[in-house]
C-alpha cells in the first residue's frame, strides 16, 4: 500500500481529512507518526525528533518565550465510520474529526506556516492518549525527555468548541470496602450484613456538598460521587464484604495527596475497613494570569474573552506538573467525542487556525 504524505500548504480542514483516513487507533499510530515526522523533517526551520511513535519538532530562535502545541495522535477504536466525509453545512464526518485530528491538523499548519513565530514554538504530537495512562505518550516524553516539553505557556488542541478552557480538574477513583460476617440468610442474626454496614457511607455521600474555588477568576466545582456497588456471596448466604467505588473530582489547588487526605477524613466514622486506591490523577492548574496566557486570551476572544474552568481531566495537567501553564483550546466538540456519529465544523478549525496565527505572528 502506498505510504500516505501530508501536505501542510492546504487548508487545515483538508488537512483535517487527511488525517483522518489515515487510521491511528491506539497503539496503531506508527503510520500516521510516519507521516507526520516526514511533513515536519522537511520543513527547514524546525529541529524534529522522535521517541515511539511521539513527534516533537521545535523552533530555535532565541526568543524570550516558548509555548507549547501539543495533540495526541490516536483515536478510539473505528466505529464504520471512515473514510472521512464533508457534507454541505461544512460539516467534517469520521473517527477522530473532533477528537482529536482537528487540533492536529491546526498544529501541522501552523508549524508550515510560522517560520519566524513571536515565541519560539515547540510541537508535541504524541501517541496512546485514549487508553492507560502507563501508556500514554505524552507521560513518557514527560519522564523521558522533559526538556523536549519545557516552555512557558502550553495549548493543548482539545476539544474545547473553539472556547478556553483553563486548567482541568484532578480525578481520584477509592474503592471503599465495608465489612461483614456471613451466615445462612434464615439465620441472619449468625452473621453481619457488610452491604446494610456500607448505608452510613452511602448517607455520608448524599450529604455532601461541592466545593468551589475561583482560581484565575474560574469557579472550579468539586464532585464526589458513588459511581459503583458490588456486594454478596449467593441468594441464601449474609454476605461478609460490600465495596463501593467513589470518584472524586477535586480542584486543581488540591494535590493528589491533599485531596486522598480529605477523602479519608470524609469518610472516617462510616464502617469503612479499608480504603483502596483505584486511580488518582492531578489537577491542573489554568495559569491564566501568565503574561502569555493573557496574551493568549485577548488574541484568541477579544478583550472581553472569558475563560472556562476544565471539569474533566486531560493531559494539561502533565504540563502542570513539569511547572508550565496550559490551557485546553481546540476545535472538536467535546459532546461528539468517541461517538459513531462523530464529526467537527470545519468553521470551528479555521478560526482555530487563524487565531492561534495572528496570536504567534502579531
Amino acid at each position: 500500500m502506498e505510504r500516505p504524505v501530508l501536505d501542510l500548504s492546504q487548508d487545515p480542514a483538508v488537512l483535517t481529512a487527511q488525517l483522518v483516513d489515515i487510521p491511528s487507533v491506539s497503539g496503531d499510530e506508527k503510520e500516521l507518526a510516519d507521516a507526520v515526522e516526514e511533513a515536519l523533517r522537511a520543513l527547514p526551520h524546525l529541529r524534529v525528533d522522535r521517541d515511539g511513535n511521539a513527534v516533537v519538532a521545535r523552533t530555535e530562535l532565541g526568543r524570550p518565550e516558548r509555548v507549547v502545541l501539543a495533540g495526541h495522535l490516536d483515536t478510539v477504536p473505528i466505529a464504520d465510520n471512515l473514510p472521512s466525509r464533508l457534507d454541505g453545512d461544512g460539516l467534517l464526518w469520521g473517527c477522530g474529526t473532533t477528537d482529536m485530528k482537528g487540533g492536529v491538523a491546526v498544529q501541522l499548519w501552523l508549524a508550515a506556516r510560522l517560520t519566524a513565530p513571536n515565541r519560539d514554538l515547540t510541537f508535541v504530537f504524541y501517541d496512546n492518549e485514549e487508553v492507560a495512562a502507563d501508556l500514554n505518550g505524552l507521560k513518557r516524553l514527560a519522564e523521558t525527555h522533559p526538556d523536549w516539553l519545557a516552555g512557558d505557556f502550553a495549548v493543548l488542541l482539545e476539544s474545547s468548541t473553539g472556547e478556553v478552557e483553563g486548567g482541568c480538574q484532578g480525578t481520584l477513583r477509592v474503592m471503599l470496602r465495608t465489612a461483614g460476617e456471613r451466615a445462612h440468610s434464615a439465620r441472619s442474626w449468625m452473621g453481619s450484613n457488610a452491604i446494610h454496614a456500607a448505608a452510613p457511607l452511602l448517607a455520608r455521600l448524599a450529604q455532601y456538598e461541592e466545593r468551589r474555588v475561583v482560581i484565575d477568576g474560574l469557579e472550579y466545582r468539586e464532585g464526589l460521587n458513588a459511581i459503583r456497588i458490588s456486594g454478596g456471596v449467593a441468594g441464601n448466604v449474609i454476605p461478609d464484604e460490600c465495596v463501593v467505588t467513589v470518584n472524586f473530582r477535586f480542584a486543581p489547588d488540591r494535590s493528589e495527596a491533599q485531596a486522598l487526605d480529605w477523602l479519608r477524613e470524609f469518610v472516617a466514622g462510616c464502617g469503612v475497613a479499608e480504603l483502596t486506591v483505584d486511580d488518582s490523577s492531578p489537577g491542573a492548574l489554568p495559569g491564566l494570569s501568565h503574561p502569555a496566557a493573557k496574551a493568549f486570551l485577548a488574541a484568541v476572544g477579544g478583550p472581553d474573552m472569558q475563560a472556562r474552568p476544565k471539569f474533566g481531566w486531560t493531559d494539561v495537567s502533565r504540563f502542570s506538573a513539569l511547572g508550565v501553564p496550559a490551557v485546553n483550546y481546540g476545535p472538536g466538540e467535546a459532546d461528539y467525542a468517541h461517538k459513531r456519529d462523530e464529526r467537527v465544523d470545519t468553521a470551528l478549525i479555521a478560526q482555530c487556525a487563524q487565531r492561534l496565527e495572528a496570536w504567534l505572528s502579531a
